[in-house]
């Protein structure tokens, strides 16, 4: 204290000038100790951990219920999975002694348990009477295995409410998104599926980290789809994982092909601990055609008829009624047949004709080809938000065959060299569009990624470079007050273009190249029950203007400090989820990707406006104050609006789609098309990832693709 007196002596004897100055860093040196304090304990609450409760527990399983009966109530119908009724397929304990435990570990398994796909209560029993619930589901392309344990997931959701809710809740994952070696334990990679899948179970009403107290603790069975889908090393290393993650009272259920699975137990050298396996037959011919009469009309007409009776005799006719019959052995093909012919009202006598479908591999890529336009035929576009069988734009069935079959080509290509990939993430379409260019010139010849890029960082550049340039010599010509200071100044202001705009557009680029291995993020502008705690909010900001402010001036400061709290506050609320959050699937998840960015940018723009805009017009009026704030809100806000924390995923996605679209290949608005195919019947959604209806329709596409066809730009929507 005594020498802050002396100072002020001093001060008085010094005059009012300089006692201004000192007097402003003095009170900005007593206030440091003043805030330390409450800044200190702040931090020490803000770093405490928290533990989850077992009403958080239960409160999240609760809320994960929910939304998982909610997403696969909608596909269950959306896939007309019990329209009449589901396909009679039926499931018996696999008599391959190789592929499963010895019967002595499966305890509460019966030697002679046999399912069927229309009787899903009684596998439920079944399932339930295990000791230890592990099931694998295998059989032949188009089985019906992903249908069977969707049936089953929903069996148990919809019997939970019966006094188990302590049961773990099953939740279906594509177990192709599941890297071994980055998640050895499949708890670990749940926690993280959970996460992006249901982004309400952040929420902060349901505890510290929800997704992992789920997974670790138990609470969680997995459903996991599609084994045969991955590499070949890799099913083995699913096996080995599995089993190396599996406690006493851990289950799962997991879909394979046969063959595949029956190799990746063999190359695994194990099989999965206590699991009884469970294999498709083929559908009887009399239960297909029973089943494809009540799909008719009461009366059919003659042609079906005599399909119906041929199918129903013991031994089918030779030629086209054999393959029919060979066809509607599989759920596929039935699933084909009623799409195709049925559901259009379409003339059948073509099935009949034994010298054009000779064999069933003709029968099936004629119905495959037949699919898209009856599809787009019987469904019509509409405004009704109740009908989800109902596309939103009208597309032509060229458009739809041309654009789903580059999709299928594209996924094939960047998966493995030997099985491609099945599942379609948006957020993942810029990074594997750079590794198409680079195994085939078939976009390259359009437009290279180097040629896109710069192009792209070089008109973002010069867009900001040039309204900065106008803004500043406007602002320049209304100082010097004249007509030839307004002129003289936007051409001064566009001449810094040029050279500010080339310089931003080579920064904007190499920060950009990073942005296609962004994941998406998640973004709320849901007013919140529960607001955020201010410490969470206005912490970060006020912390960087009180810095900004010891460096810089107190006045400056304070400015920086309530404009970054706004700022940091404001983006910290809108990453928050909700409890009024739904499943992410995806066109939600892209949207909220799209909103993070722009709130993201809007707002970091306006924040650098006001911190710039206002420190100017404190020294040189209202007039300098908003040239120089847009000016620097433009030249700054707005690149790291850009550029600034993770989760760029969908400006990276839209030069993606740009490119895509200008050489032909997909629409430009690609997601309201992918929406519109998972309408129409075409794709199927699993979390926020898209894939084809069935993998033989995948299959039969990417093979029967044309890259160089329709060309012609009028026909992209």
């Amino acid at each position: 204290m005594a020498s802050v007196v002396v100072i002020g002596v001093d001060l008085l004897a010094k005059g009012s000038a300089d006692a201004a100055s000192v007097a402003q860093l003095v009170s900005v040196i007593l206030l440091i100790p003043t805030l330390a304090v409450p800044l200190w304990r702040w931090w020490r609450r803000l770093a405490t951990p928290v533990e989850a409760t077992s009403d958080h527990v239960a409160r999240a399983k609760d809320v994960l219920a929910g939304l998982v009966t909610e997403q696969w109530r909608n596909e269950a119908i959306m896939r007309s999975l019990d329209d009449p009724d589901p396909i009679p397929v039926r499931w018996n304990l696999t008599q391959r002694e190789e592929v499963m435990d010895h019967l002595a570990n499966l305890t509460g398994v019966s030697p002679l348990l046999i399912a069927s796909s229309d009787d899903i209560d009684g596998l439920v029993s079944a399932f339930r009477a295990m000791r230890r619930r592990r099931l694998v589901i295998i059989g032949g392309p188009g089985a019906g295995k992903t249908t069977l344990a969707l049936q089953l997931l929903l069996g148990l959701l919809a019997t939970r409410r019966d006094g188990r809710a302590d049961e773990p809740l099953p939740v279906l994952l594509s177990v192709a998104g599941w890297d071994t070696t980055a998640f050895p334990r499949v708890q670990d990679w749940l926690a993280g599926q959970l996460a992006e899948a249901y982004p309400a179970l952040r929420a902060r009403e349901l505890g510290p980290d929800a997704p992992t107290t789920l997974a670790t603790r138990g609470h969680i069975l997995p459903v996991l789809d599609g084994l045969d889908e991955l590499p070949e090393p890799a099913r083995a290393a699913v096996i080995t994982a599995l089993n190396r993650s599996m406690g006493g009272e851990d289950q799962f259920v997991l879909t394979s092909r046969t063959h595949e699975f029956s190799h990746a137990v063999g190359a695994a050298k194990d099989v999965l601990t206590s699991a009884a396996v469970i294999e498709s037959l083929p559908v009887d011919p009399m239960a297909a055609a029973a089943y494809l009469k009540r799909c008719l009309p009461v009366h059919p007409g003659p042609v079906w008829e005599q399909i119906m009776t041929g199918l129903s005799t013991p031994k089918p006719h030779a030629g086209a009624m054999t393959s029919l019959a060979e066809i509607t052995a599989s759920p596929l093909g039935l699933w084909l047949l009623r799409a195709a012919y049925i559901t259009p009202g379409a003339d059948a006598t073509p099935l009949l004709d034994p010298e054009r479908f000779s064999n069933t591999a003709t029968l099936r890529a004629h119905l495959f080809d037949r699919l898209i336009p009856a599809l787009v035929d019987a469904r019509p576009p509409s405004d009704d938000r109740a009908g989800l069988f109902r596309p939103r734009r009208r597309h032509g069935p060229a458009q739809v065959r041309h654009w789903l079959g580059y999709l299928a080509y594209h996924l094939t290509l960047v998966g493995s060299r030997t099985i491609g990939t099945r599942d379609f993430a948006w957020w993942q379409l810029a990074r594997t569009t750079q590794t198409v260019t680079s195994r085939t010139r078939v976009v390259r010849d359009h437009t290279g990624a180097l040629t896109v890029d710069l192009t792209f960082s070089l008109t973002a550049g010069t867009v900001f470079g040039t309204t900065i340039g106008i803004v500043l010599g406007i602002a320049l010509g209304i100082d010097i007050g004249t007509t030839e200071g307004v002129t003289t100044g936007v051409a001064a202001g566009i001449g810094y273009a040029i050279f500010a705009g080339l310089m931003e557009g080579l920064v904007i680029g190499g920060l950009a190249s990073s942005w296609r291995e962004d994941s998406p993020g998640v973004a709320s502008l849901r007013a919140r029950r529960r607001p955020l705690p201010l410490r969470r909010i206005f912490g970060p900001g006020l912390v960087s203007g009180l810095t900004a402010g010891i460096f810089g001036g107190l006045n400056a400061g304070l400015v920086f400090g309530i404009v970054a709290a706004f700022v940091f506050g404001l983006l910290a609320w809108v990453e928050v989820p909700t409890l009024g959050g739904r499943t992410s699937t995806p066109p939600a998840s892209w949207r909220a990707d799209r909103t993070l960015n722009l709130v993201r940018t809007a707002t970091v723009w306006l924040g650098s406006s006001l911190i710039f805009g206002i420190s100017a017009g404190i020294s040189g009026g209202l007039a300098t104050g908003l040239s120089v704030g847009i000016a620097a809100g433009t030249a700054l806000g707005l690149p790291a609006g850009l550029t600034i924390s993770n989760h760029r995923a969908w400006p990276a996605y839209l030069v993606a789609t740009y490119r895509l679209a200008l050489a032909g290949r997909l629409p430009r608005r690609l997601m309201p098309f992918l929406d519109d195919a998972h309408r129409l019947g075409l794709l199927r959604a699993v979390g926020p990832i898209y894939q084809f209806r069935h993998a033989e329709l995948h299959d039969h596409l990417a093979e029967t693709h044309q890259p160089h066809a329709m060309k012609n730009r009028q026909l992209l929507i």
